[in-house]
């Protein structure tokens, strides 16, 4: 009996090789074989459910190689990923099979899934083959269609009313409203003063060993108990530093207790991207990318390729599922007992539930295929970072089926004579690692563990231990302490922190935000679209990604809501369960989205202007002195946020507009911060240089959308001042009313060319000064290097050091000549003259423009068509 199997990806074929007796194609699909038709997909209230679908532009299986699997055989089974993706895969190639009539009456297609891809896995799986879940492909089209949606119909808005923001989707939106929201309690945040202080104590038996100094904190003054805001002044810290410092102590309370720390839950998608992240430093996207090879298997030193963890794309905390789960556990506890002991293997198997909000619990916790392949025994086989990721999997793994960790606490109240002063020192010890010890297990080594550190005895634990008690009943005095050191200091509030990429998807986790599998592509598109950008692994909101939210919370409040995105998420599932229509979901969606939609069209760019200057106008006019925004150009209009029309710009400008086309700001949806070490480069007013001699104009350093640039005189109706570029110079701040006054003398007229009594000018253009005739320009050269064929061997020597500078600006008002000489030997040289720009005459401007370095601006002018007449 001939059989076809179809798998999902290439990699998969080649761990799954093993002759089972079916046909395996040589590379399998690598994504949708169908997605739905962007053309086609038009959301109106008439045709809502009536999507079509189309090939898909992922990378997939030719047709005909398809159709080779099926012909002549007798069964069809399609074993893509066991999630709601997979499923729909494998419906859509039955899909297309049958719209080409590739599958016969005699055809039996079954669908089989497995959790990783080992031989027994596979055979297993092939034992159980089942019918495709349609809830699951529902449940997938539903999603895919509410993403379309949202996508297709907000998207064009933005570039409408947000130009150079290019998109916004269901998850990306509310992922982008997490970091913006937190951004904005960051900027309102007002910090607090607030003082503590420590001590450091000994015993006061110099005699003994007892005198190593241990840390303690205060915890109370005149018999009261101190909170976070108790002490706010230097005045108050220091007047309780002398008070300790005058005062003699003694122990009189301790308190032992001992503690269990559970280990930690297997991993799940979400929780493997935060250690990662937190542990390896690893990207989302990365860490899935590697998950993905190893899943997909890599060849061992026996040249069998082989699958080295369990599916990755998980929410569920199961070790294992069906018969599987017993086993997997039994190897686990079997490798704690050969390599720890029995003492450290769990009493009886815990038993992990979920703690995520909408968990798929037909998905298996990821961990190694096979827990007898250590991460010592990879060495060499795989990468470095793919073997610290296996790692820390192998790590976890072996973890979850250990005794918890046993650690005794002991906490000190140190108090003077009256006990109106109370210091407390506290300290711990591990009694019984537990599943600790996997951290200090050198097959673990390629990952480090801060917890470590503490698995060695403590010494202020041993000092504390130490120590008696006061028993005032008897009475008995307690060991006498002196105080080495008393510090006051100083503590501010702090802002809560930005999201890390591994906090984030611990966020969206807990609000049941989106699916682990998303999120790595999530936080990948908001900064391809350059709405975040990711600082010391922090990710930091650009000024165009908290426009966006501005706009989406403004328009469409349910698109950036946390709960609405977690309760459709929930909707989902039940579609999954067959509890919900998904076409009735999507029509009772579409309902309330097509309000927003209409609504938002009819909106006028300056609403969106006004209310985003009301939301950041904090952050926008932060830079300017003068609160009341006064143009400072025309000292009539207001300071005002505008959006470009052309471009995706946009800046600050006056409200009298185009009679005042003053430009304060530019902004560019970026924000770009200064390097301390590199030049000032930013005016943000009008800077004031001078004022001329003759007619008493003002000359400016004004900065615009081109760069900066000189202006004589200020803007006034019907009158445009003359201006000359500056942003060849590094330095703004080096420019002088003098070198102003130099470079506004330009364009300048030399004369008239002898042939058609067209004006000859001399300009200075953005890369250096240049002279034009009508449409024809000739730079002018402006190259510092001598080559000297005589006495210096031919090599060229700098001679910028001998052209007079005097600093960015004057050299770039200096000019050279060329000229071929004969040297003494016969060879050619060049001579460099220096001269300045008024002693470029008409002859000199006459031999560039003849030479061969010109060229043509404009667009040529049509010729006069000539009448051919006949000679006779």
């Amino acid at each position: 009996m001939a059989r076809g199997s179809c798998v999902k990806n290439a990699w998969r074929n080649r761990s799954s090789k093993a002759d089972f007796g079916y046909k395996i194609p040589a590379s399998g699909p690598t994504g949708e074989i169908f997605d739905l038709n962007s053309a086609d997909w038009q959301c109106y209230e008439d045709r809502m459910c009536e999507s079509t679908h189309e090939g898909s532009n992922t990378p997939k299986m030719p047709n005909h190689i398809f159709q080779k699997v099926v012909s002549g055989s007798e069964n069809l089974i399609l074993a893509s990923d066991p999630d709601r993706e997979g499923e729909a895969i494998a419906w859509h190639i039955i899909e297309m099979l049958q719209q080409q009539g590739a599958l016969h009456d005699n055809i039996s297609v079954a669908r089989v899934a497995f959790h990783e891809i080992t031989e027994k896995s596979i055979k297993d799986a092939l034992q159980t083959p089942r019918e495709i879940d349609v809830n699951l492909v529902q449940a997938y089209l539903a999603r895919r269609a509410l993403d379309y949606l949202i996508g297709f119909n907000i998207s064009p808005l933005l570039w409408r009313k947000l130009p150079g923001c290019q998109s916004a989707g269901r998850v990306q939106s509310a992922a982008l409203a997490l970091i913006c929201d937190r951004e904005m309690e960051i900027d309102e945040f007002k910090p607090q003063e607030y003082w503590t202080v420590e001590v450091q104590l000994k015993n006061k038996d110099l005699g003994s060993n007892k005198n190593v100094t241990f840390p303690a904190h205060l915890t109370h003054v005149d018999s009261k108990k101190l909170n976070q805001f108790s002490i706010t002044s230097d005045t108050e810290a220091k007047y309780i530093q002398s008070n300790i410092n005058s005062a003699d102590f003694q122990v009189v309370s301790l308190k032992k207790s001992k503690t269990r720390r559970n280990p930690p839950t297997p991993y799940i998608t979400s929780t493997l991207q935060q250690d990662a992240a937190n542990k390896l430093h690893f990207t989302a996207s990365h860490t899935m990318k590697l998950a993905q090879k190893l899943y997909e298997g890599v060849e061992l030193s026996d040249g069998v390729a082989v699958g080295l963890i369990t599916y990755i794309r998980t929410d569920g905390f199961h070790v294992g599922i069906s018969l599987i789960s017993d086993e997997a556990v039994a190897n686990v506890r079997s490798l704690i007992i050969e390599r720890y002991g029995q003492d450290f293997a769990s009493q009886s198997a815990p038993k992990y539930f979920k703690k995520v909000k909408n968990a798929q619990e037909a998905h298996e916790a990821i961990r190694p295929t096979d827990i007898c392949k250590l991460p010592s025994m990879l060495t060499g086989i795989l990468d470095e970072e793919s073997l610290k990721l296996y790692t820390l999997i192998w790590s976890r793994t072996v973890s979850c089926q250990m005794e918890p960790a046993v650690i005794e606490q002991i906490h000190l109240d140190i108090g003077n004579a009256d006990e109106s002063i109370i210091l407390r020192s506290s300290s711990s010890m591990v009694v019984f690692p537990g599943f600790r010890a996997v951290s200090t297990d050198i097959v673990a080594e390629a990952v480090e563990d801060k917890d470590s550190d503490e698995l060695n005895p403590d010494k202020t634990f041993e000092v504390l231990n130490s120590l008696k008690v006061a028993v005032f009943a008897f009475p008995i005095a307690g060991d006498p302490l002196h105080v080495v050191q008393a510090d006051p200091t100083q503590h501010h509030t702090q802002p809560p922190p930005r999201y890390s990429e591994a906090s984030l998807v611990k966020k969206l986790e807990e609000l049941g935000i989106g699916r682990p599998s998303t999120y790595a592509s999530t936080i990948k598109v908001l900064r391809d679209r350059n709405y975040v950008t990711v600082k010391s692994r922090v990710l930091s909101p650009e000024f165009r990604g908290r426009m966006v939210s501005a706009f989406l919370s403004h328009h469409f409040s349910e698109v950036t809501d946390y709960s609405f995105t977690a309760d459709m998420e929930t909707e989902l599932d039940n579609v999954s369960a067959g509890v919900t229509e998904w076409k009735g979901l999507l029509r009772d969606y579409w309902t309330r989205f097509k309000s927003y939609c209409e609504r938002t069209s009819n909106v006028h760019i300056h609403q969106v202007e006004k209310m985003l200057e009301k939301k950041f106008g904090d952050f926008l006019f932060a830079s300017f002195s003068d609160q009341s925004r006064v143009c400072p150009s025309c000292m009539e209009g207001t300071l005002i946020f505008k959006v470009s029309r052309f471009g995706a710009g946009y800046f600050i400008g006056c409200d009298q507009h185009p009679r005042c086309k003053y430009i304060a700001k530019t902004l560019y949806g970026t924000e770009e911060e200064e390097d301390a070490s590199l030049p000032n480069t930013r005016v943000e007013e009008p800077k004031l240089l001078g004022v001329t001699s003759g007619s008493n104009e003002k000359v400016l350093l004004k900065t615009g959308p081109y760069g900066f640039y000189v202006q004589l005189g200020e803007d006034r109706k019907s009158y445009i001042p003359k201006r000359a570029s500056v942003s060849h110079v590094k330095d703004v701040d080096s420019i002088t009313l003098e070198d102003a006054l130099e470079l506004l003398q330009y364009p300048l007229t030399l004369g008239n060319h002898p042939n058609d009594g067209q004006p000859i000018i001399l300009k200075l253009a953005r890369v250096g000064f240049c002279v034009r005739h009508r449409r024809t320009i000739a730079s002018v050269p402006k190259s510092r290097r001598l080559i000297d064929s005589g006495s210096n061997g031919g090599r060229a020597t700098d001679e910028s050091q001998q052209c007079g500078q005097k600093g960015n600006m004057r050299m770039s008002l200096w000019l050279v000549e060329w000229t071929t000489l004969l040297t003494d030997d016969g060879l050619c040289g060049l001579n460099l003259m220096n001269m300045k720009p008024s002693d470029v005459t008409v002859e000199k401007a006459l031999e560039l423009l003849s030479g061969k370095d010109v060229r043509r601006s404009g667009r040529p002018k049509g010729k006069a068509k000539v009448e051919e007449v006949e000679a006779f």
